[in-house]
């Protein structure tokens, strides 16, 4: 089923990136925003080296994330 896009935050191209989900109206790949967070760097730091990503993008899809994650985990 996959984590839901939310075009505000989030958007997919077959042009763009290969079709990977990307920050809206960046080429910014959300793998980069896993990958960093994943290796322990904090969220200040991905911001920083992406000023094309806002804060308030960063943490809506986290919240996409944990949500597509708690939904998935459903009852054993």
């Amino acid at each position: 089923m996959g984590m839901p896009i939310d075009a505000e935050v989030l958007t997919r191209d077959p042009e763009v990136q290969g079709g990977a989900p990307v920050f809206a109206g960046t080429r910014v790949p959300v793998q980069n925003l896993m990958d960093y967070l994943a290796s322990g760097q904090p969220l200040d730091e991905f911001l920083e080296d992406f000023p094309s990503v806002s804060r308030e993008q960063a943490t809506k899809v986290l919240r996409l994330a944990q949500e597509a994650l708690v939904a998935g985990a459903g009852p054993s």
